[in-house]
């Protein structure tokens, strides 16, 4: 065959280990075994498609069987060995599908030829690609053979399922994991390639490959391949006409409709949606697209323009960081929930394309409810910022009458230098005067089980200075008493009398919690807003209600 009329993925198939990318530590380690003649029985090569398993497992056997040894590897002038082996015509170097020949006979017959020692080779050498194929009496028909081989015969294995392999085989075989190819090197690689074949291609349409591609060389060549045979000779192979070629739109379509989304501009959205499905995207396309840029926005600051595979181009990508600033990642992680819903949503509908538009006004009511949360929250913040700053100057006014005191009376202080210890108590003494003051100084010294007790399983009978009378339910700490009384001694240096009461007493903390957040509930359900909600989203139900500090404190 004419080496012009190859494709591009066979054309350029890498005949030596210097010609393989991305795969260095891989090459110098089989090499350096070769070297040292520490050969293994079997390698094991796995990784994903097109990232060059099979390809390896020949240079690898042209690497034993070479006349010129493994330091000379033919490259241009082969040899009669290499030659062979690169045509798949050498008798000693079997290559053996497993997707076609998984049976235990199969591995028989394998076995059998492999007691006749090499022809022309110095070793016997058996590639059998997609192993993972191959069934499990199969695998065990091969374990015995693959453990103690001659020392004419090697096998090499490629797999992209390594998991479906049994760990018996896998233990008998030294494994290398090919890495999926990087954006950069790949990048580099196929431009290379262009420039051999004097393809008219932009760097942009290039970048484009590298992302669908996915790592995988062959899938890149390919569609450079297909690239360059869909346009017109002296016709440059741009972004947009690689897009119309590989079936994918702008990024930047999708970063502007994102934007109008949060916008609330529903007939923009729509017709740019439009325009984007005119172009042949497919909706699960489009879907997949837009989860990928929500995963942008959401973690755009943690990310650099490389790290994103060429998805995203220098001005989408500031534009995707200058938004991003302004939107609650509350938001996009609703937005991401519902994407994938939608997403399972598309294999059940008959018309996916009036899905994805509905799927889009549902995005614009969700972010319109919750911009409506967020202006409430920001506002009952502000209210708490008021309230806090009044407090900081209150505290910093008792604060300076209390320096001014403690200045006029430095030499009364030196002469009555109190106790430390005794100052404390004194002060401590005063903090607990009720029931709320008791869970606040609890949640002050970190004795979350005392506050647990006191809130969910205690109602309150009465409370007095030393004195609290309560009632319990079952759930009560045996030791809660001992426990309780401890500290408030070591709070304020007094003895509490704790009682038990007949009396029911009032709610606990915790009843009285749910009895509001019930009865919040069935105020908001009863609210036109909670009805407008409903109607647009019929299965949503409401969890919990969140008031703004003055409605709280109205509450109280």
């Amino acid at each position: 065959m004419n080496n012009n009329s190859k494709v591009l993925a066979l054309k350029y198939r890498p005949q030596v280990f210097d010609d393989l990318i991305g795969q260095e530590v891989v090459a110098e380690t089989i090499t350096n075994s070769i070297k040292a003649d520490k050969i293994p029985n079997a390698y094991l090569f796995t990784g994903i498609r097109g990232i060059g398993k099979t390809t390896t497992a020949r240079i690898v056997a042209k690497g034993l069987n070479c006349s010129k040894g493994i330091e000379n590897l033919c490259k241009k002038d082969l040899c009669e060995n290499c030659k062979s082996i690169a045509d798949a015509s050498h008798i000693d170097v079997l290559e053996m599908d497993a997707a076609s020949k998984t049976g235990v006979d199969d591995v028989r017959d394998l076995i059998e030829f492999s007691r006749y020692g090499p022809t022309s080779a110095k070793y016997k050498i058996f590639i059998i690609d997609e192993v993972h194929m191959l069934s499990k009496q199969a695998f065990n028909a091969l374990l015995k053979t693959l453990e103690e081989p001659p020392a004419y015969l090697k096998f090499i294995f490629a797999t992209t399922e390594i998991k479906k392999i049994p760990i018996t085989v896998v233990s008998r075989c030294q494994r290398f994991d090919l890495s999926r190819i990087k954006s950069t090197e790949l990048f580099e690689f196929i431009k290379k390639i262009k420039d051999k074949e004097n393809g008219n291609v932009s760097d942009e349409a290039l970048k484009l490959i590298v992302k669908i591609s996915e790592g995988s060389v062959r899938d890149a060549l390919s569609l450079l391949d297909r690239g360059l045979l869909s346009l017109e000779q002296n016709t440059e192979l741009d972004l947009n006409a690689a897009q119309k070629i590989f079936g994918y739109f702008d990024k930047s379509q999708l970063i502007n409709l994102f934007e109008l989304i949060l916008k609330g501009e529903e007939k923009k959205v729509i017709n740019i949606y439009r325009k984007i499905y005119d172009q042949g995207v497919e909706p699960k396309v489009f879907i997949n697209d837009f989860l990928e840029i929500l995963y942008y926005y959401k973690n755009i600051n943690s990310l650099s323009l490389e790290s994103t595979n060429f998805s995203l181009n220098d001005e989408e990508f500031s534009k995707i960081k200058e938004i991003s600033n302004q939107v609650n990642s509350e938001i996009l992680i609703l937005f991401w929930q519902f994407a994938v819903s939608s997403l399972e949503e598309l294999d059940i509908v008959s018309n996916q394309h009036l899905s994805i538009e509905m799927f889009l006004i549902r995005l614009m009511h969700l972010s319109s409810i919750k911009l409506k949360q967020d202006t409430k929250k920001e506002q009952t913040s502000h209210n708490i910022d008021d309230r806090i700053q009044k407090k900081k100057k209150e505290n910093e006014f008792d604060d300076n009458s209390r320096v001014i005191n403690q200045i006029k009376n430095v030499a009364q202080e030196e002469k009555h230098k109190p106790d430390v210890k005794q100052e404390v108590e004194a002060i401590d003494k005063n903090l607990i005067n009720s029931f709320e003051d008791l869970l606040d100084i609890c949640t002050q010294k970190k004795e979350i089980k005392l506050k647990y007790e006191l809130e969910k399983n205690v109602n309150l009978v009465k409370f007095e200075r030393n004195r609290i009378e309560i009632s319990f339910n079952d759930n009560l700490d045996k030791d809660f008493v001992k426990d309780l009384s401890s500290k408030l001694f070591e709070w304020t240096s007094e003895r509490w009398i704790i009682t038990f009461s007949k009396s029911k007493g009032e709610m606990s903390i915790k009843e009285k919690q749910k009895n509001r957040k019930d009865k919040l509930i069935n105020e908001v359900k009863s609210s036109e807003t909670y009805q407008m909600v409903m109607e647009k989203f019929p299965d949503a139900e409401l969890i919990d209600v969140k008031l703004n500090g003055k409605e709280e404190d109205k509450n109280d």
